[in-house]
Parts: structure tokens; sequence; C-alpha cells
């Protein structure tokens, strides 16, 4: 690595790796709540949400959906098993505000039989979708 201020960042995907390259300053959301990781972190594994992961590096901020997962940091290495990742030019974002609307009104009407963690992961996937797209 070039830079002392950098650590290597894989994010993979069920077909294969989504990124590959370095980060000085990563954010997400996890389980746990919004977290940003410098290199030398403390190791730790946690569950992401789905969420907006920001990449910080040389001056420049990359963003990606990503729909939950696993990351696992290492001093120097952080590895994310995500569940779906999406660029912002890949997203459909009226495809993601129909998703949401949908969402959202499968848990205001509240009828029988309705799966609510269901629904839930479904609104916060397209709630990532559509702020990364912004």
């Amino acid at each position: 690595m070039a830079d002392n201020n950098m650590f290597e960042l894989k994010i993979i995907e069920p077909d294969g790796m989504f990124f590959e390259g370095e980060g000085e300053f990563l954010e997400f959301t996890s389980v746990e709540g919004q977290m940003g990781v410098y290199k030398n972190h403390i190791p730790l594994t946690t569950i992401l949400e789905p969420c907006v992961v920001r990449i910080h590096a040389n001056g420049e901020v990359k963003k990606a959906a990503v729909m939950g997962g696993f990351i696992e940091i290492q001093k120097e290495r952080i590895t994310i098993l995500a569940e779906d990742a999406n660029w912002p030019e890949e997203i459909d974002v009226e495809r993601a505000k129909a998703a949401k609307q949908r969402a959202e009104e499968r848990l205001r009407k509240k009828e029988a039989g309705l799966n609510v963690v269901r629904a839930e992961a479904a609104l916060k996937r397209a709630m990532a979708r559509i702020s990364a797209a912004k």
C-alpha cells in the first residue's frame, strides 16, 4: 500500500467481487448503529443493515447501496459480505420509490398475516437504494 492511512477493502456479493480497492475511511450502518472506521480499528465483526456504504479515498467519496450482510474489520483490511450491492448509476430510482411506497403501505395497513420483519426489511432496502442514488 502506498499510503500509511489506507486499508484494503473488499465488498463481495454472492455473484462475486463488487469492489476491491483501498480506503481511508468507511461509513456504514450496522445493527448497532452508524459506524465509521479508519485503518487500525480494533478487530470487529458485525451485521450490516441495508444502508449506503461510503468509501472515502484520495479526497473522494464513493457510495454504494448495500442490502445487508456481514462486515469483518481487521487493522489493515475490511471485508464486506453483502447480500447485494449497487452503485448509484445502477439503481432504478422509480422502482426503488415504488418499493418504498408498497412497504410503507403494508406497514400502515397491518393486515392479518403481514410479515412485519419482511416489510420493514423491504422498506430499509428501498430507502438505502434511494439514498445512494441521490
